[in-house]
């Protein structure tokens, strides 16, 4: 088994292309090239006390789910906690990854899991992955396929043309759909030109305003391939002068991917109830809360793991009566409760911690023959006195 292997595993249950556009996810320490010599260790996490831990086993990798390498290294020396973990990965062949906020948003991710405890199913005790309600992203993600990142458009006279250049277009890459190849639509209408003096144009005259029933041909294609397509149409083109667009596409949004969860619960829940599940869900003895009123049934939540401040006022907005996270400064709780929105806060990492057991699970059952282990050294570091 290579890492490269693990990798593929890993970006099917979180593609890296859900993860936030400021986050730094994927491959951080390691070849996708090498064996993967020994257990996958998961961590939130990775600290020294976690990679005594992974060298001590043989670990051949380690899954953390707080990216390690944050801001650009100036150097790499023994000098610092974050020098001597790489150094010590780094000299001893131990991959790391994180898929930190690929995993929040993925389906059946993090957050979802959250949402399980949230809505009733303590304990996956109804299936793992059931969510008694209604979940969607608060911020759906909006990624394009890889072959329609961009649309170019032109005009072709009607005619034996319109199916000469689509097929020539499609040869250069465009027109890709999933499985389906040569995709285009086309629509007739009627263009008009006046060619200058030099102008040779294909119909008509130069000279003279011309009217001609055209057809407006679209295909999609890839960013990469949008130079090809270009030369093979004007290649192709009868026009002396093609007229050509070419438009950037924004994806379609999915209801299901995204950091942060809008739920609607099936039952209504006091607050009181919704801490009472999340303190089994997380096994935590101790939840922090704010509250707007303390017996009135709530049905929506906002949910968002580790720190979520930046989302809670996109939760308002979407209706949410309140907002359960790991943790909010004290004058964002305040606007919070000024906006009508009662908070429930876990702990950073007590929101994230519990989900790396379903994640091992997930790939193991991807992967049989990977042996995983969740660290005992990675905890959370803020401990509550008596």
């Amino acid at each position: 088994m290579l890492v490269q292997d693990l990798i593929d595993a890993l970006e099917r249950i979180a593609p890296l292309s859900n993860a936030e556009p400021w986050d730094k996810v994927g491959l951080m320490v390691g070849s996708p090239r090498e064996s993967l010599r020994g257990p996958v260790l998961f961590c939130i996490d990775l600290t020294e006390k976690v990679m005594d831990e992974a060298m001590a086993m043989g670990a051949g990798a380690i899954i953390a789910y707080h990216p390690p390498i944050w801001k650009p290294l100036e150097r790499i020396t023994d000098e610092t906690p974050k020098g001597r973990v790489i150094l010590r990965a780094a000299g001893a062949g131990i991959a790391i990854y994180s898929p930190h906020t690929s995993l929040d948003a993925a389906p059946g991710g993090l957050t979802d899991w959250l949402c399980e405890g949230l809505s009733g199913n303590v304990g996956a005790k109804d299936g793992e992955g059931v969510i008694h309600g209604d979940s969607r992203a608060l911020t759906p993600r909006s990624v394009p396929s890889e072959t329609q990142e961009m649309k170019i458009v032109t005009f072709v006279p009607a005619g034996d043309a319109v199916e000469k250049l689509r097929n020539a277009m499609a040869s250069a890459g465009a027109g890709i759909i999933g499985n389906y190849r040569v995709c285009s639509f086309g629509a007739e209408g009627v263009g008009t030109f006046l060619g200058g003096e030099g102008s040779k144009p294909v119909i008509g005259e130069a000279g003279r305003l011309e009217s001609v029933r055209e057809v407006r041909l679209e295909m999609v294609c890839s960013r990469s391939a949008v130079p090809l397509v270009v030369e093979t149409l004007r290649s192709f083109h009868p026009y002396e002068t093609p007229a050509i667009d070419v438009y950037e596409l924004t994806g379609v949004p999915e209801r299901h991917v995204g950091v942060g969860r809008r739920l609607v619960l099936d039952r209504p829940a006091t607050i009181a109830e919704l801490g009472d599940r999340l303190r089994g869900h997380l096994d935590r003895v101790r939840l922090r809360m704010a509250l707007v009123e303390s017996d009135k049934p709530l049905t929506h939540v906002g949910v968002v793991a580790g720190a979520g401040a930046e989302l809670a006022m996109t939760a308002v907005r979407e209706g949410c009566e309140v907002f359960v996270t790991g943790e909010m400064k004290h004058h964002e709780v305040v606007e919070m409760l000024n906006a009508g929105c009662s908070v429930l806060l876990a702990g950073h990492t007590n929101t994230e911690r519990g989900y790396l057991k379903r994640l091992a699970k997930r790939l193991t059952a991807a992967l049989p023959g990977l042996t995983t282990h969740c660290s005992t050294a990675d905890r959370d570091i803020l401990v509550a006195v008596p």
